[in-house]
């Protein structure tokens, strides 16, 4: 017999009742440390005060008007953003699957817009994760999401990580734009050279194509810069952000320039909850916190002792961890045991972390994250690493 949610979830036997900052308390009391932060979702951790209120002022004000009606927290929310990137403008979504779609239409829409409209097509990267719509599945490719949802909607070209030759090769006459995420975070915390951006950028430039960035998982502070694409001193065309820019509540967006955005006229788009009185309020208030002087460089620094802390392990373990890579508090521990087994052996430490391809557990903790957690997760981890190591001198033993 089904159960009632739905089981497309391999769920976990464990549910949580509160939680304050890094830590999550369960309902029989017991106390996690969260270096998942809800799949890089909760920016500022569990209970934040400042967004709180925000929620909670505007939902005894407002919940919904629909977009038929003027947005005064929306303009402002848009303008802030617009303020601290490269964007023009801004189209809001309840996810960042939604925000891409806007980009992947809007992409099309601009090329029929200038007068190519045979130009459809998007270029992305193997190992690339965009969403779960027919049409962000075909962007990301991956057989084991695919399987069943055929046939593939046709537009998209994938071609290997990192090669530029391949790249080249794949641009026809009906390449519309190149789609790619900064920091691969599905795809096991892969960044993208900064070199490889700047090509990217030209290549586009070269081609009349544009540049679109998923930054719905490492954007918003999570590699150290508002957006990571900002360490390669590039700009986009269009841009899809989502997950901490609601800071848990379910909120995107789509960011983009005047000229990529001029074929979105008055009903070529739309979204009935998107951008509702809600969502703009705590996106407001996570750019309170996140746009505050000397957050973001916080951020760089408790990234660096983790990434260091991190090291230390890989040299101490090194048949346990094969690296550790990533930026800011986006971190992957490469294994080399099973990514399930060791984020399991987390798990038994009271540790959250997420799983990854490439055989990578992500450390994804809110950005609020201090030193103090850090060094207990490290310890936490250094119990996980032991265990292997026991496990594999036992085996040793019994040879």
């Amino acid at each position: 017999m089904i159960t009632p949610l739905m089981p497309t979830y391999a769920r976990m036997d464990l549910t949580f009742d509160h939680g304050n900052g890094a830590r999550l308390v369960t309902d029989h009391g017991v106390e996690y440390l969260d270096f998942g932060a809800g799949i890089a979702v909760n920016v500022l951790g569990h209970g934040h005060p400042h967004l709180i209120e925000a929620l909670t002022s505007q939902a005894s004000k407002l919940w919904h008007v629909s977009n038929l009606y003027q947005s005064p927290d929306g303009e402002r929310l848009a303008r802030r953003l617009i303020e601290a990137s490269f964007a023009d403008t801004a189209f809001f979504t309840n996810s960042g699957a939604e925000a891409l779609e806007c980009a992947i239409k809007m992409t099309r829409k601009y090329q029929s817009a200038t007068g190519n409209p045979e130009r459809f097509r998007i270029i992305t990267f193997e190992g690339a994760f965009h969403g779960r719509t027919l049409a962000t599945l075909a962007a990301g490719r991956q057989e084991k999401h695919l399987a069943g949802f055929g046939p593939i909607v046709d537009g998209f070209d994938q071609v290997p990580f990192g090669d530029m030759e391949a790249l080249k090769a794949a641009i026809t006459d009906e390449t519309a734009g190149i789609l790619i995420e900064p920091v691969q975070g599905e795809g096991g915390i892969r960044p993208v050279a900064n070199d490889v951006l700047r090509q990217l950028r030209s290549i586009c430039d070269d081609n009349g194509l544009l540049l679109v960035l998923d930054e719905v998982q490492c954007g918003i502070g999570r590699t150290g810069k508002l957006f990571a694409h900002e360490w390669a001193s590039i700009t986009p065309d269009i841009m899809a952000i989502a997950k901490a820019i609601g800071g848990g509540f379910p909120m995107g967006a789509c960011l983009a320039t005047e000229a990529a955005a001029q074929g979105m006229t008055a009903g070529s788009h739309g979204s009935t909850f998107g951008g509702n009185p809600l969502a703009m309020a705590v996106g407001n208030a996570v750019l309170d916190v996140v746009l505050e002087d000397g957050f973001l460089d916080n951020v760089n620094q408790t990234g660096l002792k983790l990434s260091q802390k991190l090291a230390r392990l890989r040299d101490e373990y090194p048949d346990v961890i094969e690296e550790i890579r990533g930026a800011g508090l986006m971190i992957g521990i490469k294994c080399r045991v099973p990514n399930t087994e060791f984020s399991a052996a987390c798990l038994e430490q009271k540790l959250m972390t997420v799983g990854a391809g490439d055989n990578v557990v992500r450390l994804l903790p809110p950005l609020i994250v201090t030193e103090a957690d850090l060094d207990d997760a490290v310890t936490r981890i250094e119990a996980a690493c032991k265990q292997f190591a026991a496990s594999a001198v036992a085996r040793q033993a019994n040879a």
